[in-house]
């Protein structure tokens, strides 16, 4: 595992720093909480897949438990909650993390909001299908928020479709796996982007960052693609990074 640092200039009274969690599949929980631990973090982002399928989950239910024990904790669902069978929102907010499932809520001065997977409850995604359309209806409202915007966002294919163009400050995403396997800095496949993806990785647009995840659920591993802790710092317009 490694970890990713990012300083952002942000228009707030006072730094925060943040750690994005995304992609976990079963992954084993103790490295992972381990190296949160070892930051100076304000709360933990948990971009969605937190769980596998609806058999394989109590460990990422586990994960969310564990970090808010820790730190304030807030998720959304991604396209593997989505596709659980039985009441996800239910055993996420038994965790004690708070679920921001298209909706947002202010967290020590900025706006924190959730945009979750367009993918129907209970329902399959295929690796070649299109990834369906977000709920929207709710972005202008949170773009229009006094203060810094972050938004929490499963897919970063959603950005150039529903995101680029609105006044969101920040956007952190996961979902590409980094393109499993990278060669030159590219990634080679993303479900919902296909072969040579364009969002797989790091930082696009100045405002949106992807994480490459930290789990392995793929029938093909990882390939020069390690998995990654993302720990984001949003400092005083005035700091330079």
């Amino acid at each position: 595992m490694e970890i990713t640092y990012y300083s952002v200039n942000a228009n707030i009274e006072k730094p925060l720093r943040f750690a994005f969690v995304s992609d976990l599949h079963d992954t084993p929980n103790e490295p992972i909480l381990k190296a949160i631990n070892g930051q100076q973090i304000d709360a933990v982002l948990v971009g969605g897949d937190f769980i596998h399928n609806e058999v394989v989950y109590e460990r990422g239910l586990k994960f969310l438990r564990l970090s808010s024990e820790k730190h304030p904790t807030f998720c959304i669902l991604g396209n593997h909650e989505k596709r659980f069978m039985g009441d996800i929102r239910k055993l996420v907010n038994g965790t004690g993390v708070r679920l921001l499932d298209n909706e947002f809520e202010r967290f020590e001065g900025i706006v924190l909001g959730g945009l979750s997977s367009g993918y129907g409850d209970g329902g399959h995604d295929g690796v070649f299908q299109k990834t369906p359309p977000p709920k929207t209806e709710w972005l202008k409202e949170f773009g229009e928020q006094k203060g810094y915007n972050l938004l929490i966002n499963h897919h970063p294919e959603y950005f150039e479709p529903y995101l680029k163009e609105t006044t969101i400050d920040l956007i952190l995403s996961g979902h590409a796996h980094g393109g499993q396997w990278r060669f030159f800095g590219q990634g080679i496949f993303a479900s919902g982007q296909g072969f040579f993806p364009k969002y797989t990785w790091g930082m696009y647009d100045e405002r949106m960052i992807v994480g490459r995840g930290l789990g392995n659920y793929n029938p093909i591993p990882r390939f020069f693609n390690k998995p990654e802790l993302v720990i984001i710092t949003l400092k005083k317009e005035k700091e330079k990074c």
